[in-house]
């Protein structure tokens, strides 16, 4: 096993404690504005036969391919409600925009649903986020479940409803055979359980030299940083002020993060983080004789050298086999020091 990151679901008395302290049970610090207090909406934990659906927001997948996570979530204890967008196409697509909005919305609406699995990202879910209403899911919220495009969905609830989310593995990332499947690909999907149940976790990641030390407390948002840049300027835009966030992407090349960090920086989105929590990125490489010239940890820490805030590099989060699952919009505590990085959720 890979120890270089590891989960623990302990109770963390200490560190909850502390944190509940700062925010109330289901208080977070700082609107959309960054003033007053706002009220975080939890939906409720799942227990055993609970229903998870299904759907296909964005790209297309097979019903072949979702069997895997169907059947480790039914031995879980939950039923398991298959939509209508699952082995539909519409070339890279999961169907047409109304199947896929309209698959979406009776997920959201039905009130047996207590959380919504997205089989996978891609691309798509720009296209039909204005379709959606969510005037059901603000008075009776359910988990919403998945990473990458569908960090659209994150910030758009966070954002306007203040409802808490997951940010995961999915459907496509469940392993054929479970007994075949390596340790870190059990922790991470099991960790998507141990969320859902609303068990306390706290992941870590061993100490980088671009860290930066400190300890601290916010609610934690943030996503796939090019879907966060593609947010900007909508309904759908993320505030960060008073917030952890953290960031990942893949097959981007180092002129387009470095351009998307600075959207970050110029629309003062890491003005005023507590922290800053860097993921996997998996950058493409540069054409030969055109090299960027810069790492990534150089783009990051150039962005952030006039703010005092602690960032850790290297979290086991994004498009990569340790990718835990992560609470939005929850209270976090982040801590970096000598010995590495620990992120403990709260509530």
């Amino acid at each position: 096993m890979d120890r270089k990151y590891f989960l623990s679901s302990i109770a963390l008395a200490t560190a909850s404690v502390s944190v509940l302290k700062s925010f109330g049970k289901d208080q977070v610090e700082g609107s959309a504005q960054g003033s007053s207090s706002v009220r975080i909406k939890m939906p409720p934990y799942l227990k055993p036969g609970d229903t998870i659906g299904i759907c296909s927001p964005a790209s297309y997948i097979s019903l072949q391919d979702i069997q895997p996570s169907i059947r480790l979530m039914e031995s879980w204890g939950f039923k398991v409600l298959l939509g209508n967008s699952l082995g539909q196409k519409d070339f890279t697509l999961g169907g047409t925009d109304e199947v896929r909005a309209s698959d979406f919305q009776m997920m959201l609406d039905n009130p047996k649903v207590n959380a919504i699995m997205c089989a996978r990202g891609g691309y798509g879910i720009v296209r039909v986020i204005d379709k959606l209403d969510f005037n059901h899911f603000r008075k009776q919220p359910k988990w919403i479940i998945g990473f990458s495009d569908i960090t659209m969905l994150h910030t758009h609830i966070n954002s306007r409803f203040r409802i808490a989310t997951i940010h995961s593995k999915m459907c496509n990332s469940f392993p054929s055979d479970w007994t075949l499947a390596t340790p870190m690909q059990i922790e991470t999907i099991l960790s998507i359980r141990q969320v859902l149940a609303g068990e306390p976790v706290k992941y870590t990641a061993s100490p980088s030299i671009s860290n930066r030390k400190g300890r601290v407390e916010g609610c934690l948002v943030g996503g796939n940083l090019s879907l966060i840049e593609t947010a900007a300027g909508t309904e759908s835009d993320l505030h960060t002020d008073g917030k952890i966030l953290f960031l990942e992407d893949t097959q981007e090349q180092l002129y387009s993060i470095d351009r998307m960090l600075w959207n970050l920086k110029r629309s003062g989105k890491l003005a005023k983080l507590k922290g800053l929590i860097i993921g996997g990125f998996k950058v493409k490489i540069d054409t030969e004789g055109d090299e960027f010239g810069k790492t990534v940890y150089d783009l990051v820490l150039e962005k952030v050298r006039d703010y005092d805030y602690p960032v850790c590099f290297d979290f086991p989060v994004g498009h990569q086999v340790n990718n835990y699952a992560l609470k939005c919009g929850v209270p976090h505590l982040l801590a970096i020091d000598e010995n590495g990085s620990s992120l403990t959720s709260i509530l």
